[in-house]
């Protein structure tokens, strides 16, 4: 999802305008198949809402433990938003405006904690800020102080899910506030130089609202993650919707019941969506036409540069410097004890189901993408929104999404064939990898399809009216002219789905199949159980592996004022 926020969406005078009657067919007919598949968790989970027989577990959850989940929730969105536009906005003004040592590296630098999972990051500072942790140990040792003799804060409480999440994920809103200031950069510093503006005027008066819609929709993919994540709230006993639904599911046994708090959990992501885009309004900023020129900034020196220096490196420091630095000096010293062979059925289970997801997400995403390309109707539009939709849901939500129709297909199935045939099947779906796949392709097929969309729009629509002209047909058109130019993307792709089901710990809990287990669900385990050393192998390996999105990433950056 990284470098698909990397890149603005394209044009729409790029689509191709081929003969309406010779473009609807089976493409455009496996695009709407494919969208159906996509939003069958969101149908199931709206069916089963208004099921019957479950009244007594719904009043029991809304007269104890409802209010909680919504106030929970509300001020851990509150919280995480106001924080992560602070740091985000802050650190994008800082350099984008003005000119001070390391700048160039803090422009890619800032962007590192998007590799670190927030439910790793709470592990790193569970164990750092304990009270046998190496922190407080140091402060006893060298003050002579008891453990009466001072009082720390402990992290594992609303505040420091805030926090963690806040400094993980900050980088959405910084990277696309730093692209808004970057594209009116000169046009507002002399406009603002003009009228007599000191640079804090200009960038309150000016700067700001003109990016304000940039910093909307950061914030809003910074709380959609919020809303999604499971790890997190549930290591710090913070009770949001996302871990009552799996008390419904688990400890309650009551699909409905969880049915019902994953629509309310999907009320808010809906509700977030329509604040960001009410944010925007009808505010239109349009650049000047002339071309985009990097300026250098005001240049800062002494105290104020150091100023600058420590701003810009702390969110560094608290998002991946050191939780990393935690994470592997745990990981060297004492790590797994089941290191060696267990370790690797681990990594092969999550690079199995990360590969299969990626591959099925790219191909799927270039049967979408160019159906639309083709047929920019109404069915392919629709199929395209349709199919993008999966971001914006929470991996609870899919995975009861999901179970409800594949358990019931299984039933259904299993019955069948003993009363047909005498065969003893059990699950087909439910308990293999097929379902655990289905639901990581629902949540992250936004993110394959955004990356073959931008590099599908960069093709000139001359091309295939070329193709069209020496008799190609649309699949052979795909085949020896848009694949070679699209190798990159579709590689691109793969990587940012690979990468996010490696990280994706909500669905994978509940969908993973008996006995089947991955690197984000053993560090998840591990830790659940105190045993966060042993986590740390398995969450390094996550760490390390969630880095190669964000090394081409931050060469883009970098390469930007070049």
């Amino acid at each position: 999802m990284t470098a698909a926020l990397a890149s603005p969406p394209p044009p729409p005078s790029a689509t191709v305008s081929l003969p309406a009657r010779r473009q609807i067919g089976w493409l455009s007919l496996a695009a709407a198949v494919v969208a159906l598949f996509i939003a069958l968790p969101i149908l199931s989970v709206a069916t089963n809402v208004f099921s019957p027989g479950t009244g007594d577990t719904w009043a029991h959850l809304a007269s104890t433990v409802l209010p909680e989940y919504i106030t929970t929730t509300l001020w851990l969105c509150v919280g995480v938003g106001s924080l992560a536009t602070l740091v985000g906005v802050g650190a994008a003004w800082l350099v984008t405006h003005f000119d001070f040592p390391l700048r160039r590296s803090f422009e890619w630098a800032l962007v590192l904690p998007l590799a670190m999972p927030a439910y790793v990051m709470a592990y790193a500072y569970t164990d750092l800020l304990q009270f046998a942790g190496p922190l407080q140990s140091w402060l006893r040792a060298t003050m002579g102080w008891t453990r009466a003799d001072y009082s720390f804060p402990d992290v594992r409480t609303l505040g420091g899910a805030v926090v963690m999440f806040a400094f993980v994920l900050y980088p959405y809103v910084f990277m696309l506030a730093r692209s808004a200031f970057m594209e009116r950069g000169v046009a507002v510093m002399e406009a603002g130089r003009s009228l007599g503006l000191s640079p804090w005027q200009s960038f309150a008066r000016v700067s700001l609202p003109m990016a304000r819609p940039a910093v909307a929709a950061g914030v809003a993919l910074v709380l959609m993650e919020t809303l999604a994540d499971y790890g997190t709230v549930s290591y710090f006993a913070v009770q949001t919707f996302t871990t009552g639904i799996y008390r419904a599911w688990f400890s309650l046994g009551d699909r409905v019941a969880a049915a019902q708090l994953a629509m309310c959990l999907l009320g808010f992501v809906v509700l977030l969506l329509a604040l960001e885009r009410q944010s925007r309004g009808t505010a239109r900023f349009h650049g000047s036409g002339l071309r985009r020129q990097p300026t250098r900034g005001a240049p800062l020196t002494g105290l104020r540069a150091a100023l600058a220096v420590a701003l810009c490196a702390l969110p560094i420091v608290i998002g991946f410097l050191l939780p990393a630095g935690v994470l592997l000096q745990m990981a060297v010293t004492e790590g797994d004890a089941q290191f060696g062979a267990r370790f690797w059925t681990l990594a092969g289970n999550s690079i199995m189901v990360s590969g299969l997801t990626a591959l099925l997400a790219v191909a799927l995403a270039l049967l979408v993408a160019y159906a639309k390309r083709l047929d920019p109707r109404p069915l392919t539009r629709s199929a395209h929104w349709a199919v993008g939709l999966g971001y914006a849901l929470p991996g609870s939500v899919i995975a009861v999404g999901v179970l409800i129709p594949m358990a019931r297909l299984d039933n259904a199935l299993a019955q069948w064939l003993q009363t047909s045939f005498g065969w003893q099947t059990g699950l087909l779906f439910t308990g293999t990898v097929a379902a655990l796949v289905f639901a990581c392709l629902v949540r992250f097929m936004t993110a394959a399809l955004q990356t073959v969309d931008s590099a599908l729009y960069r093709v000139t629509p001359h091309m295939d009216d070329a193709a069209r002209s020496l008799g190609l047909s649309p699949a052979r058109t795909l085949q020896r002219v848009h694949l070679p130019l699209l190798r990159r993307g579709l590689l691109t792709a793969g990587l940012l789905v690979f990468i996010d089901v490696m990280k994706e710990l909500p669905a994978t809990l509940v969908m993973r199949p008996f006995n089947f287990d991955t690197l984000a669900t053993q560090a998840y385990t591990l830790a659940s159980d105190e045993r966060l050393a042993e986590a740390s192998t398995a969450t390094i390996a996550i760490v390390a592996v969630g880095l190669l999105p964000l090394i081409v990433l931050c060469r883009q950056i970098a390469n930007e004022r070049r």
